[in-house]
This record gives C-alpha cells, structure tokens and sequence, in this order.
C-alpha cells in the first residue's frame, strides 16, 4: 500500500523538450563550489574557540546574582544563556571567517601553482 497510484505521478519530460528548453552549457557562468567543511578537529577547535571565551565571560558577568546558587542550577543557566548564543551568533560567525580564510589560503595556493 505504500506505493503511488500511477494517475499520481509526476509526467516525466520528453527528451526532445528537455535538450530544446535547456540553455547551451557553455553560456551559463560557473559558479564557485561552496568551500569544504572543515575536518572534526578544526570544528571542534572553532566550537572550543567559541565557547570557552563565552562561558568565561558570561560566568563572570553572572556571578554577582548567582553566587548561592547550586553548582548544577548556576551551569543550567549559564548554559541557557551561552548555548543559543553560541549556536545563533557566534559559531556561524566563526565558521563565516573560517571559509574566508581557506578561500583565501586556496587562492594565494592556485596563484603559486600558475606559472
């Protein structure tokens, strides 16, 4: 029963229409591949990167108000605050300047290679 009805699905195109509609390849512009990710180890240095200054620094801001806390309810806000902003802000951020730089590096290593 999992199977689609033949009435339900989607007409495949003709040959002859799709070589007549589609642009000559040569005419379009090729754009650039999307840069590598990076390896686990650089990403889990950016991640490292990001959080560590973060949890310092949120910490110390917080410690005023938290200081009688609980160890664990003090890390459960701490986190609360640190992880989205890590998540949403920061690491994309940092992952933005990290493609920059490997483009960069991937550039300044095609102009050596060019004679």
């Amino acid at each position: 029963m999992s199977t689609t009805p033949p009435e339900h699905d989607v007409p495949a195109p003709h040959l002859e229409q799709t070589e007549q509609s589609a642009p000559p390849q040569a005419a379009l512009p090729q754009p650039a591949p999307p840069p590598a990710r990076p390896n686990i180890h650089v990403s889990a240095l950016i991640v490292w990167l990001t959080i560590f200054p973060l949890v310092a620094i949120v910490g110390m801001l917080s410690e005023p108000f938290t200081r009688g806390w609980h160890p664990v309810l003090r890390a459960f806000v701490l986190t609360l605050i640190v992880v989205p902003i890590a998540a949403y802000w920061v690491m994309p951020m940092m992952f933005k300047g990290y493609a920059a730089l490997e483009r960069r590096r991937a550039a300044r290593h095609a102009a050596k290679r060019v004679p």
